[in-house]
C-alpha cells in the first residue's frame, strides 16, 4: 500500500446535517459529525454515527434504520438546529431518491444511508451506515474562519452538560474574536444565536441535548 493509499483511510469527522424519520412520519433535522475514513469525499461509502442514546435521532434510527446525511456550508442552519429554532423558518424538503425519508433541498451534497451494524457495547451506540446513494448540486469548499468558529460554538452548545461554564466562556471568547474579524452578516447572526442560547441555558439548564455534532469527541 502506498503512502497516498494509507492516507485515504485516516478517520476524520465530517460535520453535517442528518435527517431521520420520526414515528409520525415527519422529519427530524439534527447536526451530526460522523466519522468517515476516506480522504476523497467523492468516494464516501460508509459513515460511523454515534448518536446519544436518548436523542430523537437515535430512537428514529433504531426504529427506521435509514437517514440522509447532508454536507452543507450553511452555518446558520447548524445554529438553528442546535438552538431548536428550525420552526422559525420552514426548511424545504424533498423525498429521498433511494431510501424512505426526506432530504434538504438547500445542500451541497447528500448521502442516503442505511444502518448495517450497531455496536451497543459502549456508552454511546456506534452505528455503521452504508451509503446507498449520493447526490450533488453544488461544490462544497468547506468553511471559512468565521464559519468554522460557528461550528465550534455549536459543538460547545451541545456540551453544556459536560464542560464547565468557565471552559465554555473562555472558548466562546476566543471564537468571538474570529467572528468579529471575519464574519459575514449570516455568520454573525449564527454565532449570536448560539451565544444567546448558551447564556439562556446557564440560567435554566436544558435537558441532555438531542442533537449530535462532533461525532468522535470525548463525550
Amino acid at each position: 500500500m502506498t503512502r497516498r493509499q494509507e492516507q485515504r483511510y485516516v478517520p476524520y469527522i465530517l460535520e453535517g446535517i442528518l435527517t431521520s424519520m420520526n414515528e409520525d412520519g415527519s422529519t427530524n433535522i439534527a447536526p451530526m459529525g460522523p466519522v468517515v475514513s476516506l480522504l476523497d469525499q467523492r468516494e464516501l461509502r460508509e459513515l460511523i454515527l454515534r448518536p446519544y442514546v436518548d436523542s430523537t435521532t437515535c430512537q428514529n434510527l433504531l426504529r427506521h434504520p435509514e437517514a440522509v446525511f447532508h454536507v452543507t456550508d450553511d452555518s446558520l442552519l447548524f445554529a438553528r438546529a442546535v438552538t431548536r429554532r428550525l420552526h422559525e423558518t420552514p426548511i424545504a424538503l424533498l423525498p429521498a431518491t433511494v431510501i424512505q425519508g426526506r432530504r434538504l433541498v438547500d445542500t451541497c451534497r447528500w448521502h442516503e444511508v442505511r444502518i448495517r451494524e450497531i455496536d451497543d457495547s459502549q456508552s454511546r451506540l456506534e452505528m455503521r451506515a452504508e451509503v446507498v446513494y449520493t447526490g450533488r448540486q453544488a461544490e462544497w469548499r468547506g468553511f471559512n474562519r468565521a464559519g468554522a468558529a460557528v461550528i465550534e460554538a455549536a459543538i460547545l452548545a451541545t456540551r453544556l452538560h459536560i464542560l464547565s461554564a468557565d471552559a465554555i466562556a473562555s472558548q466562546m471568547q476566543q471564537l468571538a474574536v474570529i467572528v468579529e474579524k471575519t464574519a459575514s452578516e449570516h455568520e454573525r447572526m449564527a454565532f449570536d444565536m448560539l451565544h444567546d442560547y448558551i447564556q439562556d441555558c446557564w440560567q435554566t439548564p436544558p435537558p441532555r441535548p438531542g442533537v449530535e455534532i462532533g461525532g468522535k469527541r470525548d463525550d
